[in-house]
């Protein structure tokens, strides 16, 4: 998965809701500017405010270390 691609599930997500992007925005406490910048996919995006966004439409985020068996503590 790339910026890219993330920036295009919240965009398709965002219009699903019918949302504007000040509307998610304020819902995740982010800027607009920093929306708009996820959703064209930039690279270098802080990953708690894009936790936030995904949080707010609902979108979860699987990681799964390569070493690390699954459901084991870390």
């Amino acid at each position: 998965m790339t910026p890219k691609d993330i920036g295009q599930i919240v965009r398709a997500e965002r219009k699903a809701q019918g949302l504007r992007q000040d509307q998610l925005a304020a819902a995740a406490g982010v800027g607009v500017r920093f929306l708009a910048e996820l959703e064209a996919g930039k690279p270098t995006a802080q990953i708690g405010k894009a936790l936030a966004v995904l949080d707010t439409l609902g979108c979860r985020l699987a990681i799964s270390a390569p070493h690390v068996p699954p459901g084991a503590s870390v």
